[in-house]
């Protein structure tokens, strides 16, 4: 390592589907968190480290900022609250795509609270067909909010990355690299599956499911060869569970084995994955289940 180490915490922020859990992906260069065009997809922080030769980045996903008003949202929204404390820099992910609005202007008054620099990434700029038009987008911005820096990128094209990444380095202090070189996730990867599973059921059902779905792993068995996975598709109403489990299964056999496929992708082992779905009513406003959904929190054991 040389001696001008650079390291960091690095937390993007922004309003729901801006993309901050894709642009995470990117940056770290595998898959560390899910992704779905829903609101509230990302229920948790998810960190993603990047090693490099002279620096280390420890970028943080958070959920989207949004009104809270239930339970989980709160937690949501105090999960928002505590990964902008004490961080080294903002990514503010905002959609080129739509208009800045009153929503941006909250949230970007709550990242000014933390007196931390903030850096504006113009996300989604290939849904923007005249280039011409992503500079006034970034004057509006910065007319609400004085940012550091602003880096126009697509994560999903992975276009602009290098330039971001450029930025970054550009705005951390010098330090020590605070996790090993191989580091990459602090999910364990019995959570990842949870939330492998729960990304299945988000881009395979279009009604009323996504905000009512939570995925629990029950047993882990590991063997050499195999792994051996149960887990619990939970949902608050019978005609869910119907839309989940599909005609004749055929949903649930769906879902089971795009998150199987990914699992073996990700874990580089054969996966016998167990799916069973549970009507639970009223389960976002339960805390103590809600802890069991955080695997900071989570109260099941391994059988």
């Amino acid at each position: 390592m040389s001696e001008k180490f650079k390291s960091g915490f690095v937390s993007l922020i922004g309003l729901p589907n801006a993309g901050k859990s894709t642009l995470l992906n990117a940056l770290v260069g595998q898959k560390v968190a899910i992704v779905a065009d829903k609101p509230q997809t990302t229920r948790t922080s998810i960190q993603g480290v990047v090693t490099l030769p002279d620096a280390q980045i420890v970028f943080v996903d958070t959920p989207g900022i949004h009104k809270a008003d239930t339970p989980l949202n709160k937690r949501l929204m105090q999960t928002v609250r505590n990964s902008l404390e004490e961080r080294d820099l903002l990514l503010f992910v905002a959609d080129a795509a739509l208009p800045f609005g009153e929503q941006d202007r909250r949230a970007l008054d709550l990242a000014g609270k933390t007196g931390t620099p903030v850096i504006l990434v113009l996300n989604k700029i290939d849904l923007v067909k005249d280039k011409a038009k992503l500079l006034p987008i970034i004057e509006e911005y910065q007319r609400h909010f004085t940012f550091a820096e602003y880096v126009p990128v697509s994560a999903a094209r992975n276009n602009g990355l290098d330039d971001l990444r450029r930025v970054i380095l550009a705005h951390l202090p010098e330090g020590p690299a605070y996790f090993p070189e191989d580091y990459v996730t602090d999910q364990p990867e019995r959570f990842l599956a949870a939330e492998l599973i729960r990304e299945k059921i988000l881009l395979a059902t279009r009604q009323e499911v996504p905000h009512s779905v939570a995925v629990a792993v029950d047993k882990w068995e590991a063997t050499p060869n195999l792994t051996r996975i149960f887990a619990t598709i939970r949902v608050e109403r019978d005609g869910q569970k119907a839309i989940v489990i599909g005609s004749k299964g055929a949903m649930l056999k769906r879902i089971g084995t795009l998150a199987r496929q990914e699992m073996e992708r990700l874990f580089g082992i054969r996966i016998y994955l167990d799916l069973h779905v549970r009507v639970q009513p009223g389960w976002r406003d339960k805390a103590a289940f809600l802890n069991t959904l955080d695997w900071r929190t989570m109260a099941e054991e391994d059988e």
